[in-house]
């Protein structure tokens, strides 16, 4: 839950970067769809976890380029993640959806 209406979904690519600890857009997780809400405008998007964790894998070196990381200060851990746009990010869900065959 976001207590601002944001353009973009921040995507946790650690939860501690000391302990270099994977989150939740690269680790293993056991549900199919992440709620990612934004509070003022009540609008929560349900995020589908394989498509979303396999457009990371493609894209997430040079979101990271494009759009920088944010780092949070936790009680005794930083997390970071990167702010994607949300038109960029659901394009490239939708992408990594599809697959085509070689000719």
């Amino acid at each position: 839950m976001r207590t601002e209406d944001w353009p973009d979904v921040l995507l946790e690519q650690w939860s501690d970067e000391a302990r270099r600890s994977p989150g939740w857009v690269q680790k293993p997780l056991a549900c199919d769809f992440i709620a990612y809400a934004y509070a003022p405008s009540g609008v929560c998007y349900l995020l589908p976890v394989a498509p979303l964790q396999r457009a990371w894998r493609q894209h997430g070196r040079d979101w990271i380029r494009r759009y920088g990381q944010v780092r949070a200060q936790n009680e005794g851990y930083v997390s970071v993640s990167v702010p994607v746009p949300r038109p960029v990010l659901m394009w490239a869900i939708v992408d990594a959806m599809m697959v085509t065959s070689a000719s």
